[in-house]
This record gives structure tokens, C-alpha cells and sequence, in this order.
């Protein structure tokens, strides 16, 4: 392995958005591949160093913290000159589950995985390290296309309320969209907060766009699945807000390689500045979801 070339990290990378962003990323320098299936992992290592690239797998279960923080351990002691962390694994759940402490999964997965990641390895970055995180318009309860798909925005109470898969009332019909509205939610507003309180490193956020094909929403039925995979991409060019695993693969990889020195930015499907929801501009509420989240993570260890 080449110590010597920059290195990249991605969570999520065996599937959707994420392939195609380890194969875009592979032509910038090491790849460090973050995800759960150690025969995923190794495929898609195998089919990056035929090309001639560079890369190393890490087995993580981004919903169990325990194997966060192994992994985050795994990851330093590489020593690789990391140069960018993208924090692109998610899960929708239409039917709640739970993980081994009894957490919500999507909470867990799509916020208080990445944060636990993010606050491991950030003390190992070097200055300038650009740190993004996939997040959704669909924590908004404003945004119009949310709202058509049945999304209410984010419901976020605490932290904890979160962990035990509690929403604020008045939500989403399915249960499963106000969890993903408030992990996206609550990842984002600790985004901007990240940016704010450490300006040695990047911190910037990627909506990607309504992208169909991803393999996101994993339990859902048949029928749904066969639209998402072969129907609705055909569009997905031809549709505002909308994008195809291919696009946004190419622009998650862009906006992690940026040499810009932006921070503290929030970028949509075609790499401009976007708004997030008026909750999220909240400074406070960004410092309170930043807050609780380490006090709960901080609880883990007496478990």
C-alpha cells in the first residue's frame, strides 16, 4: 500500500451513489473502503486495484457505534495522509428496527454513525481535510418536492427521543420518513456546527438529488423496488432536483477533492449553495444537536 499518495474515505461504497464514487475517487489517490459486507468490500477493492488503483477495505457497521469506533481505530492506524472523509452510507426503513443497544436504526446509521466516525478521526486530519456528509432536502418541511413524495420535514425532539425512534406529532403517514427526515436533519444542522467550531478542517453537505436506483430504501416491496430500478431512472435526467447514481457520484467525489477551502457550505444535486430548513440555519439548534448527540454517544461507554 502507497503511504505516500493522498487517501480518501467512503462510507457506503458498495452500492449506488457510492461505487461509483470509490471508482471516481480511486483516480485522485487511495481509497479507503467503509462498509459492512467484508465480500462487497472486497469486490469492489479487487475491481479498483485491476485499474491500476489503490485501495483498502475497513469492515464497519455504521448503526453499532462499538464498530464505529474499531473501525475509526482500524482506519488510523493505516497512517495513511488522509485527505477527505465522505460519510455517504444511509438507510430509509419503511418498518422500524432497532440495533444492539436498542437504537433506532436509521437514527443510528445516518447521524449518529457518522458523527461518531467524524469526531474519530477528525484529532488524525490534516489541516485543510475536507469532511462531507450526504444529506437530504427531505429534512425541510418546506420543500415542495419532499412534501409531494409524503415527506413532513424533520421531527426532531432530542437526541435521545430520536435513539428510541420518538418524533415530534403531526408528521409523515409512514413513521419510516419522519426517521430519515430527522437523521438527515440532525446530521446536517451537526454539519454547519462542526464548521463553525473547527476551522482546521472542511466541513460541507451534499444533497445529491432524488435519486432513484440507489438501493436506499432496502425493505421495500416488489413492486416499488422494480419502479425505482428500471422505471423512474429513465426520467431522473429529465426532472428537476432529480439525479442518477452516475451524476451524483461524480459530484460527491468533486466536492470531496475540492481544494477550495469552502466550509460550512451546503451543496445541491448540481454542486451550487442551497438553504437548508430555517430550523436547521438555527444556530442554537445546531449547538443543541451537537451537544446532545455527544452526550449520547458518551453514554456508550458504560454499556
Amino acid at each position: 500500500m502507497d503511504t505516500n499518495r493522498k487517501a480518501y474515505i467512503i462510507t457506503g461504497p458498495t452500492s449506488g451513489i457510492g461505487r461509483i464514487t470509490a471508482f471516481e475517487l480511486a483516480k485522485h489517490g487511495t481509497v479507503v473502503l467503509v462498509g459492512r459486507d467484508r465480500k462487497k468490500l472486497d469486490e469492489l477493492q479487487n475491481s479498483i486495484v485491476k485499474k491500476g488503483q489503490h485501495a483498502v477495505s475497513v469492515v464497519c457497521d455504521l448503526q453499532e457505534i462499538a464498530s464505529v469506533r474499531c473501525a475509526a481505530q482500524e482506519i488510523i492506524d493505516l497512517r495513511l495522509p488522509i485527505a477527505g472523509l465522505l460519510n455517504n452510507a444511509g438507510v430509509m426503513q419503511m418498518r422500524a428496527t432497532k440495533n444492539s443497544l436498542g437504537w433506532d436504526t436509521t437514527f443510528a446509521t445516518n447521524h449518529l454513525g457518522p458523527f461518531a466516525l467524524t469526531e474519530a478521526l477528525a484529532p488524525y486530519l490534516p489541516d485543510g481535510a475536507n469532511v462531507v456528509f450526504v444529506a437530504s432536502g427531505v429534512e425541510d418541511p418546506n420543500r415542495k418536492p419532499a412534501k409531494a413524495a409524503g415527506f413532513r420535514g424533520g421531527r426532531y425532539i432530542s437526541a435521545e427521543a430520536s435513539a428510541r425512534g420518538e418524533w415530534k406529532p403531526g408528521g409523515a403517514k409512514n413513521p419510516g420518513l419522519d426517521a430519515y427526515a430527522t437523521s438527515k436533519q440532525a446530521i446536517l444542522a451537526a454539519t454547519l456546527a462542526f464548521a463553525r467550531e473547527n476551522p482546521r478542517l472542511r466541513f460541507n453537505a451534499l444533497e445529491p438529488g432524488f435519486t432513484p436506483n440507489t438501493g436506499l430504501a432496502r425493505d421495500a416491496n416488489g413492486f416499488l423496488k422494480f419502479l425505482a430500478n428500471y422505471i423512474l431512472p429513465l426520467f431522473a435526467p429529465h426532472i428537476k432536483y432529480w439525479s442518477t447514481p452516475g451524476r451524483a457520484g461524480r459530484l460527491s467525489a468533486k466536492v470531496l477533492t475540492d481544494e477550495s477551502g469552502r466550509t460550512g457550505v451546503y451543496f445541491d444535486e448540481k454542486g451550487h449553495p442551497m438553504h437548508p430548513s430555517m430550523l436547521v440555519q438555527d444556530l442554537k439548534f445546531q449547538d443543541r444537536v451537537v451537544a446532545e448527540t455527544r452526550a449520547l454517544l458518551a453514554s456508550v461507554h458504560s454499556k
